[in-house]
């Protein structure tokens, strides 16, 4: 019989329990990002092949297919520390990798979302959840991901797969970065006070504003792969 007091072995603290592991937090965390991530594929995938002419199906539900796995490429080389890594500018964080198995199993935090008083003492102290830098790593990936997916829709039957294999890690790193350091990776405007809790600036609007000049500028008809 187990003696009066003692937890569970799945309470207990442990290398692969910390204290700081709320493992409900870390749960809906990565329940969150996986029906995100299935509005994209096969949500998408799906919607935006079968919406346009048949001869255009395959490019546009690949452009689709495409995006989301080149972000996660993309995501974890570089762009994830430029959204929620070290100040490099107001607006942009340090570019580097979130592979390494150390950064990736720590307490998840966004170091530039500390704020200070202007004679340099802390104000507000960074933010750290409560489950892993994986966690946080994987569900901002996939917001990223439907981001340049919600562009696409503005480019279906205008622009072949090649372009847009060039054009989706361009757009990721000059623009959504930007947007996301800004806001949620303790940018500028982040310590201005600007909220962003769904996504509305860094993700619809972005996206949004972003689909409707490439709309404008790329020819009406998709070119002959």
């Amino acid at each position: 019989m187990a003696a009066t007091g003692v937890l569970p072995s799945a309470y207990q603290t442990s290398a692969a329990s910390p204290e700081w592991l709320n493992k409900g937090d870390n749960a809906w965390q990565m329940m969150s990002a996986t029906l995100v991530g299935l509005q994209s594929v096969p949500g998408l995938v799906i919607l935006y092949g079968s919406i346009v002419k048949k001869k255009w199906a395959v490019n546009s539900a690949f452009m689709a297919l495409y995006a989301f796995s080149a972000v996660v490429i993309c995501w974890v080389t570089w762009a994830y520390k430029m959204s929620f890594g070290e100040k490099l500018l107001p607006f942009w964080g340090k570019a580097g990798p979130a592979l390494g198995q150390k950064f990736l199993i720590k307490q998840a935090a966004l170091p530039a979302s500390a704020h200070f008083h202007a004679d340099g003492t802390l104000e507000t102290a960074m933010i750290t959840p409560f489950y892993p830098m994986a966690s946080m790593v994987w569900f901002q990936c996939v917001f990223a991901a439907i981001a340049l997916i919600l562009l696409a829709g503005s480019l279906l039957g205008r622009m072949n797969i090649r372009a847009w294999m060039a054009f989706v890690p361009l757009w990721l790193t000059f623009s959504y970065t930007v947007g996301a350091f800004s806001l949620w990776g303790g940018g500028f405007l982040f310590q201005w006070g600007v909220m962003d809790y769904s996504g509305g600036y860094v993700i619809h609007l972005s996206s949004g504003v972003a689909g409707f000049t490439a709309a404008y500028w790329v020819s009406t008809h998709l070119y002959t792969i």
